[in-house]
């Protein structure tokens, strides 16, 4: 007898067997036990998370010769012949490989027929994405207004694709990634029903390889009992995976944790010996950076998966909090730029010298990284220059460059004072407008109006001003009766102010405020840019500044 995959021997014959999605397994189980039924059903969700399977189990809980409801017989003629694939009035179509309207065409022509054994006439159509624009308009009618007895089930993975058309006349159950402790879970039952030798790391490592695929963790699962000759065991998973045994993500983390650069490398050249994946690596020490900086918090939320409890808990003590969430990031972006790097085995190295080079001061002492020898590769040994990091150097990966901003010099603030010199109507000019503005703190839009306005004329007790059309919007009677009144009041004369809609020419308050920004933030940006500390972080990185996240700091601003 022929070796039937993991996958499709232990594929779900029932609701009940199900792993996980069990939001649309209570929908579907209710709408079965009391006839609600629709006639279109759309399951969307990554690969391996079990669109077919529910579909098909859909589809005998429909013609189960026992009766429509959510818990199929499995033991009846119709059952035992979709689990075989082989009831004619299950009609699965791949829509991949029939993606032309004249297939589509072909398919709604015998929807019209009554089913030949069963009770409904159910299309399964996976991957229903790759139609056609036409295919789907020649869908759309008969999706909407189907014949009693035909049941549409839609599967796809990228249901962004569909048309808001072929959306809406369908229910539709979004199905979600399966967790690691689920999968892991399953594939301990399913080796146990097997009668195979397993280790639960190695089940972990697998269900983690997965990344969320029930599908993949089997097919996984396949391959580790073939590799492992039966005996699925961490080690052979391990190196199947081309992931690396927890004990040398230890060993770097101890060297990180003594500063000690020689010991360092020696472990990564170890580990080189290995020909690990050395973006796995980074994968491996940040999820323990992660447990480790869950257990710095939650000391009682270790369990058996975290690897050696013993090596965790002598970790904890060598490792700060700040170094463990410092590390953390440092691996996370040196994971991203790996592929960046000439060689992935110095990509490693640096990531790793970088955590030595900007380990937080501890206060008493500045951190400084113990020269590291260079790899073996080299004829002669020489060391790496000694790396000091001052207490006001900045991290680019854990420091924004607002910090620095607080070390350059602040530009001058704009003078916004209602203390101002008192300005005579003799005085009144177009170029201290402003400073009339200023001083007579108005609010709201009187002082909008007043900010776009710009100085014109001033004889004897007439005061003109223009407003540009685009802000005339702003002027009433009312408000201008009220400037007036506030320019009076200011003058300490009687004034008849008149206010003409005009181009203006000269500079408002509120474009002497816009220009004085402008430089303002033009001056902040340079000292930004022009700074040491800032450029060290640049040329270290390949960094680039955010330019928009830079803001101007007013003078006598407290800096936190």
């Amino acid at each position: 007898m022929s070796y039937q995959v993991l996958a499709r021997k232990w594929r779900p014959r029932g609701f009940a067997e199900m792993v996980g999605q069990e939001h649309v397994l209570r929908a579907l189980s209710n709408a079965l036990d009391s006839g609600r039924l629709h006639h279109a059903f759309l399951f969307t969700g990554t690969r391996g998370v079990g669109k077919t399977t529910i579909a098909r189990i859909l589809a005998k809980s429909l013609n189960c010769e026992q009766g429509v409801s959510s818990t199929p017989c499995g033991e009846c003629s119709t059952c035992k012949e979709i689990d075989e694939g082989r009831f004619v009035d299950l009609i699965e179509v791949d829509a991949a490989s029939r993606t032309k309207v004249e297939d589509t065409r072909e398919l709604l022509d015998n929807v019209q027929y009554a089913p030949t054994r069963g009770r409904y006439k159910v299309y399964l159509i996976d991957e229903v994405h790759m139609l056609s624009g036409h295919s789907f308009n020649a869908l759309l009618k008969t999706l909407e207004e189907p014949p009693p007895h035909v049941k549409f089930l839609l599967a796809t993975t990228d249901p962004q694709k569909l048309p808001v058309t072929i959306l809406s006349r369908c229910l539709q159950f979004n199905l979600r990634r399966i967790s690691i402790e689920r999968i892991q879970a399953h594939l301990q039952l399913i080796l146990e029903k097997e009668n195979l030798t397993f280790e639960s790391a190695a089940l972990l490592q697998l269900a983690r390889a997965a990344d969320g695929s029930l599908r993949d963790a089997l097919s996984l699962l396949d391959q580790a009992i073939a590799f492992g000759n039966g005996v699925v065991n961490d080690s052979d998973v391990r190196l199947m995976l081309g992931t690396i045994e927890q004990h040398y993500v230890y060993d770097l983390l101890d060297a990180l944790a003594s500063a000690d650069g020689n010991v360092l490398i020696q472990r990564v050249q170890e580990l080189a010996q290995q020909a690990p994946d050395f973006s796995a690596v980074l994968a491996e020490i940040i999820t323990c950076l992660h447990y480790l900086a869950l257990l710095k918090q939650v000391p009682d939320a270790y369990d058996h998966n975290m690897g050696d409890k013993e090596r965790f808990l002598k970790l904890l003590e060598s490792l700060s909090a700040e170094d463990i969430q410092l590390y953390y990031q440092i691996a996370l972006n040196g994971r991203r730029d790996l592929p960046l790097a000439p060689d992935q085995r110095n990509g490693l190295e640096m990531v790793l010298l970088r955590m030595l080079a900007f380990r937080p001061d501890d206060g008493k002492t500045k951190a400084t990284a113990k020269p590291a020898v260079a790899s073996s590769s080299y004829t002669e040994k020489k060391p790496v220059p000694e790396v000091r990091v001052e207490e006001k150097q900045v991290v680019a990966e854990v420091a924004s460059v607002n910090e620095v901003a607080a070390e350059v010099v602040t530009p001058a603030p704009i003078i916004r004072s209602t203390n101002l010199a008192k300005i005579s109507k003799s005085e009144l000019s177009s170029t201290n407008w402003h400073e009339v503005v200023s001083s007579m703190a108005t609010t709201g839009i009187l002082n909008q109006l007043v900010e776009h306005s710009a100085f014109v004329s001033i004889d004897n007790s007439h005061l003109n001003l223009a407003i540009a059309p685009s802000h005339s919007a702003m002027l009433t009677s009312g408000r201008e009766q009220q400037l007036q009144e506030k320019l009076s009041t200011y003058f300490e004369i009687p004034l008849k102010l008149n206010i003409e809609k005009a181009q203006i020419e000269t500079e408002t308050p509120a474009a002497r405020t816009g220009r004085q920004q402008q430089e303002r933030q033009t001056e902040a940006e340079n000292s930004i840019i022009n700074d040491d500390n800032v450029k060290n972080i640049m040329d270290a990185f390949s960094a680039n500044v955010d330019l928009e996240s830079v803001q101007p700091i007013d003078a006598g601003t407290k800096q936190t």
